[in-house]
């Protein structure tokens, strides 16, 4: 592994440790020659699959724009990075998994949701008013209502 400060090509590693539940190894590495410490990652290289979109166009799969989308609906509530990390990982995996090398949009919209909805109810609206594109007032209560009867709160 090269060096990121001197460009050396002989590292060593120095500490390994299991991530992300045992699915990637930490490693501490230090160069031999400017005696620089640095961390990497290794983790299997993961299947490559397509996403269909809701107009049929296809485009690969991006873990970043399922985190990003996570991370927005989760803005000033008290969710831990650690917490929307493990949900990514989650869905990640339960895609690598599948069978089928496409998957539809709708499909890991309707996953992310039901996640949301354990980990926190507000990022759970929030998530759901962009994903199904609430057109007023009266479609977030409606939501919110529905999420009331199905927990037994009303």
């Amino acid at each position: 592994m090269k060096c990121p400060f001197c460009e050396n090509s002989d590292t060593r590693v120095i500490d390994s440790r299991p991530t992300e539940e045992g699915h990637a190894i930490r490693r501490r590495r230090e160069c031999d020659v400017c005696g620089k410490r640095f961390t990497t990652y290794e983790k299997v290289e993961e299947v490559f699959f397509m996403v269909i979109k809701k107009d049929g166009s296809r485009e690969a799969f991006d873990r970043n724009k399922i985190l990003n989308g996570i991370i927005k609906a989760c803005e000033k509530r008290p969710v831990a990075m650690a917490d929307i990390e493990n949900i990514v990982n989650e869905i990640e995996r339960g895609l690598n998994n599948m069978v089928e090398k496409e998957v539809e949009s709708k499909v890991i919209g309707e996953v992310i949701m039901e996640h949301l909805k354990k980990l926190d109810e507000v990022a759970y609206v929030r998530f759901a008013s962009v994903y199904r594109q609430f057109k007023d007032v009266n479609t977030f209560v409606e939501e919110i209502e529905k999420m009331l009867k199905d927990s037994g709160k009303q």
